[in-house]
């Protein structure tokens, strides 16, 4: 998960063995979504030199100078929230719970009955717990959703669930149907996100397995499922269907559900609705949290680790080979915080100020920053310093963002008011 140098809340890196069922069949892809490819900025591409491309066209263009962040309580009375979201089928908010639940909002009030509640099967503690949630693209016809959490031996599984008959407010909980289990010798470096692609396929991060360092080097290697971004169809086939364009695809010793790969602990992820990049926020080892960026989704990208944290070498420690190597689009050093929060590109309409901007945060500090997201090479600009534990973002249907707050246990949304 994301949390670093918090007591029980320790963070490192390192090897683990993946057991998991493969997935073997491979339907015809599908036709994505079209999407515009931005440009890669300064300090993405080969080596440390800016990508020459120019970025996509995009109507919003974020200026730090014209923004004054605030947060406004939207949700209270919350055990350890690390994830808002919606199901994009009535207004509701859906709050994942580390200890095992999913709670409901309803026209802001939290409902007394959790939408699921599987803490009898949860190992919570530390990095460990419910950590990811995603609902089906076409959840308001099937009802079906898919959670990421640690098992009772501290291993990932991703699961799918639908909702009860007649009750659109809970979930049936004997309904899960098991896609995927990674083994984890140790409880941090769990990754956790899960999310839908314009591609209508799954995507799921890994985090590298824990330990300190990825001695084992999973976040390079490509036979094992750790360190990575995987890409799935959970309707091709079961338990799922491999993406016939994933960039593995037939390639001798690599595993076929991988997009990407050279992640360290890939906490929270997103996509933009506007372009389909991909933003990253992947968790530092001791000197620097980082930002990644996956141009019009563009599979097969190696975003570094463990031969690099951020843009230093790593492993070596110096004259590191960088060839081949997506580099982030912004980082910060542990003078700043200690574990990066990705956040989303804002679409919404109410605070104009903000729109193209991405938003991440840092647990430790409670840090909010922006960056323009149609940026050649990007600064980040402080927005708010909180005093949060912020966890996550998340975003309502209409594009309006919110975090969770992790030990105050809450959920507030983002907003702009003019200066």
């Amino acid at each position: 998960m994301l949390l670093r140098r918090m007591p029980a809340l320790l963070l490192a890196t390192a090897l683990v063995a993946v057991a998991c069922r493969s997935g073997t069949e491979t339907p015809a892809p599908r036709t994505p979504s079209p999407t515009a490819s931005e440009g890669t900025t300064g300090t993405t591409g080969t080596g440390s030199e800016p990508d020459p491309a120019s970025p996509s066209p995009s109507r919003d263009r974020f200026d730090p100078a014209d923004v004054r962040l605030d947060l406004q309580p939207a949700v209270e009375g919350l055990e350890a929230p690390v994830l808002v979201t919606v199901a994009g089928d009535a207004g509701r908010l859906f709050v994942v719970e580390q200890p095992g639940r999913i709670r409901v909002v309803r026209d802001g009030d939290l409902l007394p009955l959790p939408f699921l509640d599987i803490v009898d099967a949860v190992a919570y503690g530390g990095e460990q717990g419910l950590l990811g949630l995603a609902f089906h693209p076409a959840f308001a016809s099937n009802g079906r959703f898919f959670v990421n959490y640690t098992d009772a031996a501290g291993d990932t599984v991703v699961s799918e669930f639908t909702v009860e008959d007649g009750d659109p407010d809970r979930a049936d909980p004997t309904s899960e149907r098991v896609l995927l289990r990674i083994d984890q010798p140790f409880a941090n470096h769990n990754g956790g996100a899960l999310a839908f692609g314009p591609d209508g396929y799954l995507y799921v991060a890994t985090g590298d397995g824990g330990s300190a360092g990825d001695p084992m080097d999973h976040g390079q290697r490509l036979d094992t499922l750790l360190g990575k971004l995987l890409r799935i169809d959970v309707d091709g086939a079961r338990p799922y269907g491999i993406p016939r364009d994933n960039p593995f695809v037939g390639v001798d010793g690599t595993r076929p559900e991988i997009w990407a790969f050279g992640l360290r602990n890939p906490w929270r992820f997103s996509f933009d609705p506007e372009t389909g990049d991909v933003w990253i926020g992947d968790v530092g080892q001791g000197a620097s949290e980082e930002i990644d960026h996956a141009p019009g989704n563009e599979g097969g990208l190696n975003f570094g680790w463990r031969v690099m944290e951020g843009r230093t070498c790593f492993v070596p420690a110096t004259d590191c080979d960088r060839s081949g190597l997506t580099l982030p689009v912004a980082v910060y050093d542990h003078s700043l915080g200690c574990s990066v929060t990705g956040g989303f590109v804002y679409r919404g309409e109410r605070w104009q100020e903000l729109r193209g901007a991405y938003l991440f945060a840092d647990y430790c500090s409670g840090t909010i920053w922006g960056l323009d997201a149609a940026a050649r090479d990007p600064s980040i600009s402080v927005l708010l310093e909180s005093g949060r534990t912020i966890s996550s973002f998340g975003q309502d249907e209409a594009g309006e963002l919110y975090v969770t707050d992790h030990v105050g246990g809450e959920v507030l949304e983002i907003v702009a008011p003019e200066a």
